[in-house]
């Protein structure tokens, strides 16, 4: 990858998502096993993959991907198209089970969040390490700056902060 298609690709993902408020339950669901699948990588390789992971696990449909059966697990194992192991394989499917259950308590995945904001960074790891599978202290807080919960996604110098303040992120609203 030539070096402007690779700042093309984290400019993309840095101006128009990062940190941006996603209401979409499998959109949500998609951003969380980019980040569970970003562990011990850098995060161009998860975009350079992100269609391929879209792809792999039916556009992020939650339904789907909690149905995957031990076929759809080997099949993903042999996908080059993500990352190709076996814990974040089924991290991904043993997730959109857990999100299913989430969603039918409290109405979707993002009223799950929203029900247990604000907490703190550690607050909110020892939830998802109690509710999901493969999630840690990177993982998670990744995870909720990428979606508005926690701030830090940009710096108050970076032209793209008003912007994520104009989409109301709940980091704002505590």
């Amino acid at each position: 990858m030539q070096p402007e298609e690779r700042r093309a690709l984290h400019a993309n993902y840095h101006d128009n998502h990062y940190g941006f408020p996603i209401h979409d339950d499998n959109e949500l669901f998609g951003r969380l096993i980019l980040e569970i699948n970003q562990a011990g990588l850098s995060w161009e390789t998860i975009l350079k993959k992100e269609v391929g992971f879209r792809q792999a696990y039916a556009n992020f449909d939650i339904k789907k991907v909690a149905n995957f059966t031990a076929a759809d697990r080997d099949h993903l194992l042999q996908d080059t198209g993500i990352i190709r192991n076996k814990l974040k394989i089924n991290a991904a499917i043993e997730n959109a089970k857990t999100i299913l259950q989430l969603q039918q308590e409290f109405g979707s995945f993002e009223k799950w969040l929203t029900h247990h904001h604000p907490k703190t960074k550690a607050e909110w790891v020892k939830l998802f390490k109690k509710t999901f599978k493969f999630t840690g202290g990177e993982i998670v807080g990744e995870f909720l700056m990428s979606i508005g919960y926690l701030p830090g996604s940009h710096d108050t110098s970076c032209a793209v902060y008003n912007k994520v303040l104009q989409a109301n992120p709940k980091w704002t609203n505590k």
